[in-house]
């Protein structure tokens, strides 16, 4: 056996394991190296050259959308961006108006702007234009203006309002207007379908704003208290949606997926919990308001001549102290004034005969007595109504006359 010198070993060993670890690096190194040079052609090419659109790669209208093809290669390729929606605000967009409500009769001081509204163009007769809007978007005017899609602006006139539906008629000059819109039927529509809201949300500004949602109830009823009293004087009949309404949308079209107006945007529950609550008065309650707006100035309505006050409001006491109410009678309206010479006068009611229905139909409310003669009789049909006077039930038999109440 030969004789080795261990340290002579142990130093060519560390020397050659040096050796291998360089050549291992040098190689992975190497190989590394060679990827990444073949992958910059690729890199390059897809994220930072430009790749020009060729005829094939532009739609008719201009429109295109980048695409990554299956060779990493982008490519701009038609989009299609006509949509039954699109289509539909094409055919009414243009009808929309911002409604401008002066005080004072003065165009030119900002300060005496009350204060800004939609409105939808609905018909022309002659060089006339009719728009129907709010109420509440022209109370208080002494002058207002309308101004077109294209930014044209027109001094209007008031022919009617109506409170207690909330809409109102104007008209201006027509020369320059072409296009009105088409009422469709508020009856027929269905829970979740499309429909689009158009208006001027927040002033001028944002003039003819598009907003999307769908119908989210039929035959909603929002009370109404017009004098502030906390008392509700009315249920209006309402469409609820939840496309975005805001300030300034009021008087605007709620349209469906045809491009029919089904809706005249009304107002909102603006409450900081609440989100995407919108209310639009359905167009079928609304064309014989307009009707009536635009041939008489007011909806003529069947009229008692009373003034009536809810028991609610009452105290018990007097229930049956004053009224001698039977005890059975919790619901009613007791008249607290009679018009000389009205039909309530002339049909021998009195002061403090308690109204308990009409027709035989129960009455609890002021909603209930409006709503009763306002969508179930005309102006000169006869009215069975039924009172207590000092505790006896009588009934009397009235003949409306036109009016309100």
């Amino acid at each position: 056996m030969g004789y080795y010198d261990q340290d002579y070993v142990n130093e060519y060993r560390k020397k050659n394991r040096k050796r291998g670890y360089f050549f291992s690096g040098f190689i992975g190194a190497l190989i590394g190296g060679l990827i990444v040079a073949a992958s910059i052609p690729f890199l390059i090419h897809t994220d930072v050259l430009p790749i020009e659109p060729t005829e094939q790669n532009v739609s008719e209208n201009g429109e295109t959308e980048e695409n990554i093809d299956q060779n990493g290669i982008v490519r701009n390729v038609s989009v299609n961006v006509t949509t039954d929606i699109t289509k539909a605000v094409d055919k009414v967009s243009d009808t929309v108006v911002g409604i401008t409500n002066y005080t004072n009769g003065n165009f030119w001081s900002q300060s005496l702007e009350a204060g800004t509204g939609s409105g939808v163009i609905y018909k022309k007769e002659g060089n006339t234009a009719f728009i129907v809007t709010n109420n509440h978007v022209i109370e208080g005017a002494d002058q207002l203006e309308v101004s077109l899609s294209d930014g044209t602006k027109l001094e209007a006139e008031l022919l009617g309002s109506d409170l207690w539906t909330d809409l109102a008629v104007i008209k201006v000059d027509g020369t320059e207007i072409d296009q009105v819109a088409e009422f469709g039927d508020s009856d027929s529509l269905n829970l979740g379908e499309p429909v689009i809201a158009i208006g001027n949300p927040l002033g001028l500004e944002f003039s003819g704003s598009i907003t999307q949602g769908i119908i989210s109830g039929l035959e909603r009823t929002v009370p109404i208290d017009f004098d502030s009293d906390g008392i509700a004087d009315w249920n209006a009949e309402v469409l609820q949606t939840d496309a975005a309404i805001n300030p300034g949308n009021s008087g605007g079209a709620l349209v469906n997926i045809s491009g029919q107006v089904i809706g005249i945007n009304s107002m909102k529950i603006a409450e900081q919990e609440v989100e995407g609550i919108g209310f639009s008065i359905p167009i079928n309650i609304a064309i014989p308001i307009i009707e009536d707006l635009e041939q008489f100035g007011q909806v003529k309505r069947p009229y008692m001549g009373v003034s009536l006050e809810d028991i609610s409001q009452i105290s018990t006491y007097h229930w049956h102290e004053t009224l001698k109410l039977p005890a059975n009678v919790n619901a009613g309206l007791m008249i607290a004034e009679i018009v000389p010479g009205s039909p309530a006068d002339q049909a021998g009611l009195k002061r403090m005969d308690v109204i308990v229905n009409l027709d035989g139909e129960e009455i609890h409310s002021i909603i209930d007595l409006r709503k009763y003669l306002y969508t179930q009789k005309e102006i000169g049909d006869s009215l069975v109504v039924g009172v207590y006077r000092d505790g006896e039930y009588m009934e009397m038999t009235i003949v409306l006359s036109e009016g309100q109440l």
